[in-house]
């Protein structure tokens, strides 16, 4: 049983157990241990978001990591998946990253990548807790010159920008183009503006001003609404929101709406089919895409495969079938011929190139598939129990699946990350699926939910 990782590392409130300095300490010494190798000098990464808490996070496992003996390479803040880059380019044994991706400012998280820029094994997180937990690598005290030391590298956030930039065909720019980007107050402040003007793009750039407490605040990929008014006030073609993290990106399309995550895999696979770049031929999603996705792309010959909700889930999958294309419903999309992780800035350059090269506004690109009605309820639990122990939820599970029969489906999951259950539940008629969600999050509630 997990007791700190969750399906994207380690989070909670900082300064409470688990996300408390002595916490963040004993998780670095762990990886430190793990990722020691081979005899020399070791290196690890760290990079964070732009929290308050990132600093006493980020001195607490700089102390556990050089305590074991091993170096740290400071970043400051950048996107989550510059720190899977930096892992590789700088031939380090190991990236940290200091997020809550889209978690309110006074939570923060910790989750690492390996030297190939791969998020760790379900195996090896296991490990690391073992080895935290134990005490068994109590004893390991390097002295004097093997103690590691931290160095802070400079041009970090210029290797990532020039990387990104990698990731369009040769010649490509977008001249002409108008476009509203929502940097959350997250990690993604400097490198995603930067990145587009570089490419001649005219931007409006939004929430760009972190302060340590405003990361996530009324914008981003939680909070549209600003991107939405943007667009239209500004007559762009198309909005960026990202998370925290900038692990992924919501786009709005040029009249205000908000793109479809489902539909946005779509459109991409889509494009990649027809231009024989898509491998396998097969898109990996997880299980809560819209079933309208496999209705939309089995016309075309393409397979779609589902994992466990979590994008390391998509990623194994991935890896496993020789798969390039994959992604989530929320907006993470993994482009494995160009990053080994989620990377909202490449799925913004990607969407923006197809719009290029096809001469097409977002709203046609991503007019490509019709979802069943779906609704997804969000529950607080007071614990998380397993739901096989709840007679009473599971029977009504069960008699929401006879309902529904073959037209349409539920799904009943914890969150990875915070105290939720999601129900989710797809079918025919809207007002028939919402009623059948409320029952059932009302008995959840009854049973396991928070006390209002």
């Amino acid at each position: 049983m997990r007791k700190l990782f969750g399906t994207d590392g380690v989070r909670g409130i900082a300064n409470l157990e688990p996300m408390t300095v002595e916490t963040a300490m004993k998780l670095g010494r762990a990886a430190a241990h793990i990722f020691k190798h081979k005899a020399g000098r070791h290196r690890i990464v760290i990079g964070k978001d732009t929290r308050l808490s990132g600093y006493m996070l980020e001195s607490a496992l700089v102390s556990g990591i050089c305590s074991l003996g091993v170096d740290v390479l400071l970043v400051g803040p950048l996107p989550t998946p510059a720190i899977a880059l930096l892992a590789r380019s700088l031939r380090a044994d190991a990236g940290v990253v200091i997020s809550a991706s889209h978690n309110p400012f006074q939570d923060n998280g910790i989750k690492f990548f390996s030297k190939n820029g791969l998020k760790l094994p379900d195996e090896m997180e296991l490990e690391i807790e073992r080895l935290l937990f134990s005490g068994e690598i109590d004893a390991i005290r390097p002295t004097a010159g093997e103690i590691g030391k931290a160095f802070r590298i400079d041009d970090a956030e210029g290797r990532y920008i020039e990387f990104v930039k990698n990731a369009l065909p040769k010649g490509l720019d977008f001249q002409g183009m108008k476009i509203v980007v929502d940097c959350a107050n997250g990690a993604a402040y400097k490198t995603t503006p930067t990145v587009l003007r570089e490419l001649g793009a005219e931007v409006i750039v939004l929430s760009d001003s972190p302060n340590g407490t405003n990361i996530n605040l009324d914008c981003g990929t939680q909070h549209p609404e600003n991107l939405q008014k943007a667009v239209i006030a500004h007559c762009a073609d198309v909005g960026v929101a990202h998370d925290g993290d900038a692990d992924r990106a919501l786009f709005v399309d040029e009249t205000g709406h908000i793109v479809d995550g489902d539909a946005l895999l779509v459109s991409f696979a889509s494009a990649l089919h027809q231009e024989k770049a898509l491998k396998g031929g097969t898109l990996v999603t997880t299980i809560m895409s819209n079933m309208g996705v496999e209705i939309a792309l089995r016309p075309k010959g393409i397979r779609v495969v589902r994992t466990p909700v979590g994008d390391r889930y998509v990623l194994e999958r991935m890896m496993k079938g020789s798969y390039n294309l994959g992604g989530e419903q929320s907006g993470h999309v993994i482009f494995l011929d160009y990053n080994t992780t989620g990377d909202g800035l490449i799925t913004a350059l990607q969407l923006l190139s197809l719009m290029k090269r096809k001469n097409k506004p977002v709203s046609s690109l991503t007019a490509c598939m019709t979802p069943l009605p779906q609704v997804l309820l969000n529950v607080r639990v007071q614990k998380k129990e397993s739901l096989d122990e709840l007679p009473e939820i599971q029977k009504a599970i069960l008699a929401c699946e006879k309902k529904l029969k073959e037209k349409g489906r539920i799904l009943v999951r914890y969150s990875g990350t915070e105290p939720l259950l999601r129900i989710m539940i797809e079918g025919e008629e809207q007002t028939e699926i919402s009623g059948m969600a409320e029952e059932l999050a009302a008995l959840v509630r009854k049973k396991i939910g928070c006390p209002q």
